[in-house]
């Protein structure tokens, strides 16, 4: 096995009395975190923990927990270069429980006056950390994340005196505080929003030559963090044939860089489309790298503002690219924290079916579900698309307990972290908020799918057909969803007409499709993987 090159030492010069133990979660690796703000090396002391719970309380694929491990290990390892003060608690030197645990044996071991820490991520862990210190009597201060473009209150600031928290509306407060893609007080080329020049499909031929992925070569850090993984948590679904995500500041960069110059030009158009074997097409695949603030959302956004101030990208490249960051990244965190913990437990469509057990090993014979599922496995990753109008499509259809899609989302993708994970799948993938999210529920036929993309010319299934034996599932069990919820959506703005459709099906047809059903409901068996 090769060890992680000094990730497993313990702790390296510390003050003899510690005024403040400050801790660095994993999804906090900005070296201009508030954090170091009044940081004293010879008073403060830095504290990091790989801790087991973080891969088990949700089976977190491999790629995931490897791409925590490798950058948390990296970024030790710039503070130790720094000569700063720093307690690090790796998985190869002891198995930690959860942070609840490493935190309380470092508090006796150090006795310090203070916790400082920086807003989590996660509910959950914020949680528990308040415990602990409550429990061993020491004060913790939280600080802001000054990660995030939104200011301290601005989001609730916002949200006063609205029925509805859209996100186009927030999105146009941060762009004109921020200057972003403005002209004075007006949007850059007169619209706010380029969506409708950003639904590009392929021609059959497909999207042609692409510019092969930047993909890393792991160093000694990373391939320790591989070994760790595959000795600990060896039955956690996906796999580490290949691993190359950027784990540090440099490779964040550097990545930052490529999509610009070769991606973001038809990111726009083609945002929305999908194809065979094609998993990452024009995509930029920097969340990762953000949620763990190796990178700054600034410093991407402008990065991409100049390259259309430069003429280097088109206006709707560069604004589509932009809103997810600016405007959906600031708002679903606007949101978390609006709503946390009640959000948790919301189920407006009393969905209650078991997650069915392909989500965990891509074994499924519907094409599209075959691709998207094998690329989460195999890379830990999947674009908005085919977590919305795929996965998160058929889960829906599916009528998918929210906590058991909610776990498999935050386990098997390498940038879900619960503030942004949570409420794009239980917001906008499931409903499960009845609509404070998102105006309807995203939900189509196999139709769409085969628009999009060219999966369905490789499928058993027929995507036009509800009911004969090469029914598409999609299409079959979006009949049933509409049936099922008829009075909440027959006089929906967005949906009355598609119930009216289903009126006028026949009786023979409609029952005709509800055995089709039950014949798909037979067909794939509930997970193995139940978090429940």
């Amino acid at each position: 096995m090769t060890m992680p090159a000094k990730s497993a030492v313990t702790s390296t010069r510390s003050p003899a009395k510690i005024r403040r133990l400050c801790v660095i979660l994993g999804d906090q690796l900005n070296r201009d975190s508030a954090l170091f703000d009044d940081f004293d090396s010879t008073q403060d002391l830095l504290w990091m923990a790989e801790v087991q719970e973080e891969s088990t309380h949700v089976p977190s694929n491999k790629q995931r927990s490897v791409m925590f491990l490798a950058a948390m290990r990296h970024f030790a390892q710039q503070l130790r270069d720094e000569k700063l003060p720093l307690h690090y608690s790796s998985l190869d030197e002891v198995c930690l429980r959860d942070f609840s645990a490493a935190l309380a044996a470092s508090l006796q071991q150090y006795q310090p006056l203070q916790v400082r820490l920086v807003l989590p991520g996660d509910y959950r862990v914020l949680q528990s950390l308040k415990r602990c210190c409550a429990e061993h009597h020491v004060p913790l201060e939280l600080l802001g994340d000054n990660h995030f473009i939104a200011k301290p209150g601005e989001f609730t600031a916002w949200q006063k005196g609205k029925k509805q928290w859209r996100m186009e509306y927030w999105y146009r407060q941060l762009r004109k505080r921020t200057g972003t893609l403005m002209r004075g007080d007006q949007p850059e080329g007169g619209e706010w929003n380029y969506d409708k020049d950003n639904r590009g499909t392929f021609s059959a031929k497909g999207p042609g030559m692409l510019e092969a992925a930047l993909l890393f070569s792991p160093d000694s850090l990373t391939q320790g963090a591989i070994d760790t993984v595959e000795r600990l948590f060896p039955e956690n679904p996906g796999n580490l044939l290949g691993f190359g995500w950027p784990v540090n500041r440099a490779q964040a960069l550097q990545l930052l860089d490529f999509f610009i110059a070769k991606h973001l030009p038809l990111f726009g158009e083609y945002q929305d489309a999908m194809w065979i074997n094609e998993p990452w097409l024009y995509h930029s695949r920097l969340s990762a790298a953000l949620n763990l603030k190796l990178l700054s959302p600034r410093e991407v956004i402008a990065a991409a503002e100049k390259a259309y101030q430069q003429g280097e990208a088109p206006l709707n490249a560069v604004e589509g690219f932009i809103r997810q960051i600016l405007g959906w990244r600031e708002y679903v965190r606007g949101l978390y924290w609006s709503l946390m913990p009640e959000w948790l437990s919301m189920n407006a469509l009393d969905a209650g079916h078991n997650l069915p057990d392909f989500y965990w090993t891509g074994e499924v014979d519907m094409h599209c579900l075959a691709q998207s599922i094998k690329q989460v496995l195999d890379h830990g990753y999947g674009h908005h698309i085919q977590r919305l109008m795929v996965t998160g499509l058929f889960a829906q259809l599916w009528q998918t307990q929210p906590s058991q899609i909610h776990a498999w989302y935050l386990a098997m993708y390498v940038d879900a972290i619960e503030w942004v994970e949570l409420p794009n799948v239980l917001g906008m993938s499931q409903y499960a908020d009845g609509g404070i999210m998102a105006s309807k529920p995203y939900i189509a036929t196999g139709r769409y799918i085969a628009k999009m993309s060219n999966y369905c010319d490789h499928c058993c299934y027929k995507p036009d057909e509800a009911e004969t034996e090469n029914a598409c599932p999609f299409t079959t069990l979006y009949w049933a969803f509409l049936r099922k919820h008829r009075p909440l959506f027959q006089k929906h703005p967005r949906l009355a007409l598609q119930v009216k459709h289903l009126d006028a099906q026949s009786d023979e047809k409609r029952q005709a499709i509800a055995g089709r059903e039950q014949w798909v409901r037979a067909r794939y068996p509930a997970n193995t993987y139940s978090t429940t």
